[in-house]
């Protein structure tokens, strides 16, 4: 590398670097301006450069979560602002996640609007971490409910279409969560026509339903396995539509307790490709704080034992975190760390149509990067460089 010091150039040196396909030894992963300048051999770097000695361990790229409720004690259903998603998007950093999609669970209208509202804001202040919103809900199925309030959930009318399509004029990304009973062929369309990821989940739809809606334009199935219809060998369901599909993705909650490692080894082996499998967090307010008990519309929702349920005991959401994740995926389902990794962060990247500036490391992608120890631990965290 040759050329005079960028005031904000700085050198990562003396850790393996994975990109989010290959991994490098001996290199340095050079950052400029808020983005990857390209890996080189220390010799080749400028005298005058700042050179940050990490002393082991391997920078991979930052993590992507396409679904995380809250963080920091915030839940968006209860604080849909812009300093709510600050708080959320701040809490899941120290666990290597630089980019996620806060997450509406099913909601009155006007909560919805004032989530879309904060969601516009954090776009606009260019937030740290907001990569754009979820909104899983309202338009689901009431039959696989699973922590939803059936009585908020509804069909979609005209009006919620123009009120979607409106709000990804001013979010750079933004996905939703339907179930094919609740919404038309059509509005799928209408939805991935204008830039929307369009997710199936917390349905009881048929293989031939889910086929339909595919071939509609929905691009993503929202945690695989968990509130919807299951494989099964005269009826497929969206499980089995899911993993014989390459025109789909799918995120998947690895915490041990959302699904057994066997079923997600399974999925992983039987997924049609180019749609992967990515790793989300399904993460409520308890990330990163001590909190026993939540509230979700008014309902009580109770931690123990790395468990978030109900009253009556229907799992609501995850405690989990990314990396944790992550090392769920190496040491329970015995995956290879490259690929745990490119679960976090290459893969959602793939499914949001963020790649290659996000999910990688590679020259011109956004200078987002975790440093992990050999214990797979979180020891730093960039953001855009910073």
């Amino acid at each position: 590398m040759t050329g005079s010091k960028t005031s904000d150039a700085i050198a990562l040196a003396g850790a393996d670097i994975f990109d989010g396909q290959d991994l490098h030894q001996g290199l340095a992963l050079v950052v400029e301006q808020g983005s990857v300048s390209g890996l080189f051999a220390q010799s080749n770097l400028p005298d005058d450069i700042e050179t940050l000695e990490l002393r082991g361990g391997t920078l991979v790229p930052g993590f992507i979560d396409l679904q995380v409720n809250g963080g920091g004690g915030v839940l968006l259903n209860e604080q849909p602002t812009l300093s709510g998603i600050e708080t959320i998007c701040q809490a899941h950093r120290p666990f290597g996640t630089t980019a996620l999609l806060p997450t509406l669970i099913t909601d009155t209208p006007e909560i919805t609007q004032r989530a879309i509202e904060a969601g516009i804001a954090a776009t606009e202040k260019n937030v740290l971490g907001f990569l754009g919103l979820h909104l899983e809900g309202p338009h689901l199925a009431r039959a696989k409910k699973g922590a939803h309030d059936p009585d908020l959930i509804r069909p979609m009318t005209s009006q919620d279409l123009s009120i979607l399509i409106a709000a990804k004029e001013r979010l750079e990304n933004l996905m939703v969560t339907v179930a094919p009973e609740s919404v038309t062929e059509q509005q799928i369309t209408d939805l991935s026509h204008a830039g929307i990821v369009v997710s199936l989940g917390h349905s009881d739809a048929d293989y031939a339903q889910v086929q339909r809606a595919i071939a509609a334009g929905a691009q993503c199935v929202t945690h695989l396995y968990n509130a919807m219809s299951p494989l099964s060998h005269r009826e497929p369901g969206m499980v089995g539509a899911t993993l014989q599909s390459g025109e789909i993705c799918a995120g998947i909650i690895a915490d041990g307790y959302h699904v057994d490692p066997a079923a997600i080894s399974i999925a992983l082996a039987a997924k049609q490709q180019p749609g992967r499998i990515f790793l989300i967090t399904d993460a409520m307010s308890t990330i990163g704080t001590d909190m026993k008990s939540l509230q979700l519309n008014g309902r009580t929702i109770l931690r123990k034992d790395g468990r978030l349920t109900l009253e009556d005991g229907t799992l609501a959401g995850a405690d989990l975190d990314m990396i944790t994740a992550v090392r769920f995926m190496i040491s329970q389902v015995g995956l290879e760390p490259m690929e745990a990794y490119r679960m976090a962060a290459a893969y959602p990247a793939q499914c949001m149509k963020i790649s290659p500036r996000f999910g990688t490391l590679r020259p011109g992608a956004e200078a987002n990067i975790v440093h992990l120890d050999e214990n797979h631990r979180v020891t730093r965290t960039w953001i855009g460089g910073k």
